[in-house]
């Protein structure tokens, strides 16, 4: 079984995590795809955590997706981080094109990739504006605010709890901004966190973040 680390220390071991497809409408838009009447879900096993970044699975090329994430205890969103949702898209269109499944692009043994997590009550939130970035080699790639989200992380939770058993330790992963693209070996990836910003336009958030110290902060090179 495959863990994250919470609070820089604990290893959680989730039984599944839980992803949200089309929660940006930016991201829908670079894809081409329509805007769902409904959430998108769909299900990474635990077997999908992985610690290093790789660029191919079974030589085929992997795209990254930036995403904000969280982890359940008792029925609650109690934990933060960051991930990366990594989409084998030729693959994925060929599935989607055939209306068949994503499993075999999206759910495969190392598509995802997880910062640290934090305790929420240790962030203490006066307000639920979560924002995050993802950089390569220093150039800002993805910029996410849950103020930008279709659906929100409660809404989210409200959903998903309706017709999903979530145990402790489960990670939630609430959809992609715009900017996906393809990951290439050697290149620097970072992710980084924010709380407490609110969003007004995105040269706004590129500066309040620039000058505001993150919760979080970490990085892979891509292999």
């Amino acid at each position: 079984m495959q863990h994250i680390r919470f609070n820089q220390h604990l290893q959680v071991t989730p039984s599944k995590i839980i992803c949200i497809g089309r929660n940006y409408v930016e991201h829908i838009h670079e894809l081409g795809n329509d805007i769902p009447d409904e959430m998108v879900v769909f299900i990474k096993p635990n077997s999908a955590i992985n610690n290093q970044l790789n660029s191919v699975h079974l030589q085929q090329a992997l795209h990254y997706e930036a995403e904000l994430c969280f982890v359940v205890e008792n029925g609650l969103f109690t934990a933060v981080g960051l991930g990366l949702d990594l989409t084998k898209r030729q693959l994925q269109s060929q599935l989607k094109s055939k209306a068949l499944p994503w499993e075999r692009a999206k759910a495969f043994n190392g598509s995802a990739v997880f910062t640290d997590f934090l305790s929420i009550k240790d962030v203490n939130p006066q307000n639920g504006n979560w924002s995050f970035s993802l950089t390569i080699d220093g150039q800002l790639t993805q910029l996410g605010h849950s103020q930008l989200m279709i659906y929100s992380p409660s809404d989210i939770l409200a959903d998903i709890s309706d017709f999903l058993s979530l145990e402790n330790g489960d990670i939630v992963m609430t959809g992609t901004p715009k900017g996906v693209g393809e990951v290439s070996s050697g290149r620097v990836f970072e992710l980084t966190l924010w709380h407490g910003i609110e969003y007004q336009s995105e040269e706004q958030l590129i500066q309040d973040t620039a000058n505001t110290k993150p919760l979080l902060k970490q990085q892979w090179v891509a292999i």
